[in-house]
């Protein structure tokens, strides 16, 4: 195991599992989700499995998220800066989350405490196992020898790298949380009509098309990859996959990948995690993949 004067941090927002983040050798903090009133800290399902979860989703939980307070980044920050070690902590995407805004309040209340020490604050503009994707970049930079201030301009230079792309078969939870209109959900269910999305230069989520029947809208997951990866069909980079209690869906858009792209073999599947998972409910699946290209502009 190498060795670092510094720790790369992240949300559990990442979605990935605890044994991910341990072999990473990456630490996280845990943001809050509400299920029928009862207050939970995400700890990537130790707790709560992903199928309990999904079971109180499937059964219409009320659910809501909160983020990291300042106070809890203070403490937790601080724990890392009492081991003698620096920090640069990776938030999810501002785009969607505020919190990249209190984990920056609290880095500047302990410069002053800790004057020596470097405190990095990097807003991913990523989500979800897409976060998680360029965290492994960030590890394995690391631990080919990149110091602290090297990684954090790498960084910085390279939010946009993570291409995402996701679709949704049930538009629940994207309805009850303002992200669908309601007739556009019902005339969606009707129809088999399936959103897909992805994330924008901005790191805020975008509607790029409406497409009828679930098989088609997977497919077109993968024609992005197509369209987007790094190399083309040549593409040998990471591709991360996360779904939301729909397994079989997203096996078949990884058994796909792999049927387009030979030089990609270990595709990992992740759950969405309680804090994503509370936005999209069931039936999301998401392809997260590198690319040069720009992100597809959010206007």
């Amino acid at each position: 195991m190498y060795k670092s004067d510094y720790v790369i941090s992240a949300c559990t927002t990442c979605d990935m599992t605890k044994e991910m983040f341990e072999k990473l050798d990456v630490r996280y903090i845990g943001f809050h989700f509400v299920v029928d009133g009862q207050s939970y800290t995400d700890d990537l399902y130790t707790s709560m499995s992903a199928k309990e979860f999904y079971g109180h989703i499937r059964r219409g939980a009320e659910t809501s998220t909160s983020q990291v307070s300042v106070g809890e980044y203070v403490d937790y920050f601080r724990s890392i800066l009492r081991e003698g070690k620096n920090i640069l902590h990776v938030t999810l995407s501002s785009g969607i989350s505020n919190t990249v805004q209190s984990a920056n309040a609290a880095a500047n209340m302990l410069r002053s405490e800790y004057p020596g020490r470097k405190i990095y604050i990097v807003d991913s503009l990523c989500a979800s196992s897409g976060a998680g994707l360029f965290i492994t970049l960030l590890s394995q930079k690391r631990a080919e020898g990149m110091d602290i201030d090297s990684l954090y301009e790498w960084a910085m230079a390279h939010q946009q790298y993570v291409q995402h792309w996701f679709c949704s078969t049930d538009l629940t939870y994207y309805i009850k949380g303002g992200r669908v209109s309601k007739v556009s959900g019902v005339i969606g269910g009707i129809f088999e009509i399936c959103p897909l999305l992805c994330v924008s230069p901005e790191g805020k989520l975008k509607p790029i098309s409406k497409i009828r029947t679930k098989k088609k809208v997977l497919n077109a997951l993968v024609d992005k990859m197509v369209q987007h990866a790094e190399n083309g069909l040549d593409y040998s980079g990471l591709c991360y996959i996360s779904h939301s209690d729909c397994i079989e869906d997203a096996k078949y858009v990884r058994d796909l990948v792999q049927s387009k792209f030979w030089n990609v073999w270990d595709i990992p599947i992740f759950d969405i995690g309680t804090t994503i998972g509370c936005h999209t409910g069931t039936g999301t699946v998401a392809l997260f993949f590198t690319s040069n290209d720009e992100r597809e502009d959010s206007r």
